[in-house]
């Protein structure tokens, strides 16, 4: 009987190392070069890492190296490796690689800099293809070493032999613990603590080469010193999408979305009346709507906030630092004559030649009636308080940031959201609307049709407040604009800005900072919003000439400026033909996994929510985007039911007001109708080459495949657990 069951485990255990070899070989075979991570942190039992030591003790016996999962960004930035967009790293990993670093002890710097960037590429977003060749793991990445043809996978590697590179900087420097050891060879390892030069392992640059390079070819990656990046032609992850499925999780209007820094699925929503909650974003395919109590609102200022049509809460900002001091950021409006506190200055005044007697009556209002608030608040009165545990923050303001008059009623944006790189606030701010006839965007003295930038950390004295003339409790940061130019106010950051509806920063790369412009009479544009730029309003609207139809604050000629044109946008006339005019809403650049072809394009559009366009810059950095209309409709799954455009497919939205992400980087649309969410296209029965799935049915989350980012995770992860559930039962 023994002996039958030994026969019988032998059986098990020879037909299981198949099939998970198999599978293995499904896993990591980098048929597509999208983003992975070597390391998924996926737990096994006892029995399969045994497995993995038996099978493949010539390497590392981790399993973390065989699971691919997808990169995320990481909850605190990098200190050590400059991987700050997307990453498979975290701050003890990025810890843990400069301990490596500092123990090679390598006296050479340009050595040591290319050694360096050899151990964070292991945070590469693609991390997976360049420590894994043909599921065989690696100590070192692979490195670029020869010129390809115009198959090569890569923006630059054509034009890098990295692996040359790193030979001749580090031939005859010695390297504590390198990483190049000659195991690599297949010989036995060196003595822990030794130290080797490449001229001591390898014979010579071929011999190094041949062992560690290779070069970039369709479906492969390798690391040339810089973080990986696709060429926009070659299996790139940025493609022309068929469609967009969206999935409806709340019926609410909500104004602003703002993910908690906890890095958790939790996110602010706010209204425009002036209620904050904070909700439970539920998993992509969960079936469940957003978790969200209105009875129980985070922060309630109705009673500060004017609600009207143009009026109301604008946006909200969590500090980035929220989790240890408890410091929320609200923008509003208010209405002087029912709240003589919100009163401020009028941006009208006599340092912009505007005598606020003299305006005309808006919409029976009178000038500066109406105030433009940027308010502070705190989680129940203390900075200290544990935001994690406590669900209120106090209604009382800690202190007023930002108050300012506005001379019209409509044109004020009012967005507000930190600076991913310098923690810096930044504040959006229309013209002030009826078409600018002040020319208050092109006047260096107005903080109308404005990006200005705040310091909210160094609060200076009411003293020095009062001093420099500064509109609240801020100081300004040494490295704005003004310094460079004398005639513009300190709190300016980029200026020409018509109304501002929607920015955003680029999680991958925070240096774009996209903001859309709504327009006046004929376009609608979006923008990458440089230190000091001027975005040619009200000289230009779009790239064309604007003439103004009244100007008693005098005109800006086109020759005294060097404006800045929008990089996309759109005509009104080519979406509202019967309406005649349009207003545009920014969202962001598409950085989630869960639709792949998606991926790096930025998304945006109109407020009547008719129109989707997907941006793509090609090459990536170059400023040169394409944007493609991109139909979108609703699952049939969807949590919440959606509504349907009479006679389309398309969900009726109402008004788009707002995009939203959250901390996977999905990303959301906010509009008068609901809360929706960017799902797996399949859902919709839309295709996407980089998605894999077996099915374009509009089938239920128990059936929808996952992405081919995220295959590991997705299309293969029913046999893989059942595999890893049956040992689990039986041991």
């Amino acid at each position: 009987m023994a002996v039958s069951v030994l026969h019988i485990h032998v059986i098990f255990i020879i037909s299981f190392t198949s099939v998970l070899h198999l599978l293995l070989l499904l896993l990591v075979t980098p048929a597509l070069s999208l983003p992975l991570c070597t390391d998924s942190s996926i737990k096994i039992s006892p029995f399969l890492s045994l497995f993995f030591d038996m099978n493949f003790a010539s390497g590392c016996n981790d399993l973390h190296l065989f699971m691919a999962g997808t990169p995320v960004r990481p909850k605190t930035p990098l200190v050590f490796c400059g991987y700050n967009g997307s990453s498979c790293c975290d701050s003890i990993q990025d810890s843990n690689i400069q301990k490596q670093f500092e123990a090679m002890n390598v006296s050479q710097s340009d050595c040591a800099s290319l050694l360096k960037s050899i151990l964070c590429s292991r945070c590469d977003p693609f991390s997976a293809e360049l420590f894994m060749v043909k599921t065989v793991p690696r100590q070192v990445p692979v490195l670029c070493n020869s010129t390809v043809s115009s198959n090569s996978s890569q923006t630059n590697q054509a034009k890098n032999n990295f692996c040359e590179t790193v030979w001749e900087t580090c031939q005859n420097t010695p390297i504590k613990n390198s990483p190049f050891s000659p195991s690599l060879r297949g010989q036995a390892p060196t003595p822990a603590n030794s130290s080797n030069t490449l001229g001591d392992i390898w014979q010579s640059r071929t011999d190094f080469c041949n062992a560690v390079g290779g070069p970039s070819l369709d479906g492969s990656v390798c690391f040339d010193g810089e973080k990986v990046s696709l060429n926009a032609t070659t299996n790139s992850t940025i493609t022309t999408p068929t469609g967009m499925c969206l999935e409806k999780i709340d019926n609410g209007p909500y104004l602003d979305m703002v993910a908690h820094t906890d890095g958790s699925n939790r996110a602010f929503f706010s209204n425009q009346k002036g209620q904050i909650w904070l909700a439970t974003v539920p998993e992509v395919g969960s079936g469940r709507p957003l978790d969200l109590d209105e009875s129980n609102p985070f922060l309630d200022l109705t009673d500060e906030v004017h609600f009207d049509t143009q009026f109301g809460l604008m946006s909200i900002a969590v500090h980035p630092n929220f989790e240890q001091n408890g410091r929320f950021f609200a923008s509003f409006n208010c209405d002087k004559s029912q709240t003589p506190s919100c009163s401020g200055r009028c941006a009208c005044n006599s340092d912009v030649n505007c005598d606020p007697s003299k305006l005309p009556s808006d919409s029976a209002a009178e000038p500066c009636q109406y105030q433009s608030v940027v308010a502070e608040y705190t989680v129940n009165g203390t900075a200290s308080s544990r935001t994690s545990v406590i669900p209120n923050a106090s209604p009382v303001e800690v202190r007023r940031i930002f108050t300012m008059g506005l001379p019209f009623t409509s044109h004020h944006a009012g967005q507000i959201l930190f600076g991913p790189n310098d923690g810096y606030l930044y504040f959006m701010m229309g013209d002030g609307g009826a078409g600018d006839p002040y020319n208050f965007a092109q006047d260096k003295k107005s903080l109308l049709g404005k990006i200005m930038r705040f310091d909210v950390d160094d609060i200076p004295s009411e003293e020095e407040i009062t001093r420099l003339g500064l509109w609240g409790n801020y100081s300004i940061p040494r490295d704005n604009p003004y310094v460079e130019d004398d005639d513009l106010q300190p709190e300016i950051w980029a200026l020409g800005l018509s109304n501002p509806w929607r920015c955003s920063f680029d999680a991958e790369r925070p240096s774009y900072f996209m903001c859309a412009d709504v327009g006046k009479n004929d376009y609608e544009e979006v923008n990458v919003i440089t230190k000091n730029g001027n975005y040619g309003w009200r000289v230009y609207e779009g790239s064309t000439l604007y003439i103004p139809e009244q100007s008693p604050g005098g005109n800006t000629s086109a020759s005294s400026i060097n404006p800045i044109f929008p990089v996309m946008g759109y005509k009104h006339s080519d979406i509202s033909k019967n309406e005649g005019s349009a207003s545009i809403t920014g969202g962001f650049f598409y950085r989630s996994t869960t639709d792949p072809c998606l991926y790096g394009s930025y998304l945006y559009g109109d407020l009547y929510a008719d129109s989707m366009w997907a941006g793509v810059e090609t090459p990536e950095n170059s400023g040169n985007f394409t944007a493609n209309k991109i139909p979108f409709t609703c699952a049939k799954d969807s949590p919440v039911p959606c509504n349907l455009v009479p006679g389309t497919s398309r969900p009726a939205l109402g008004y788009l007001i707002s995009f939203g992400q959250d901390n996977k980087n999905d990303v959301y649309l906010l509009s008068t109708s609901g809360v929706y969410r960017i799902v797996p296209p399949s859902r919709c029965g839309y295709t996407c080459a980089y998605q894999n799935t077996t099915t374009g049915s509009t089938s239920g989350p128990t059936s929808t495949p996952g992405s081919a980012a995220n295959m590991v995770k997705g299309s293969y992860n029913i046999p893989l657990m059942l595999l890893l559930l049956f040992l689990g039962f039986a041991y």
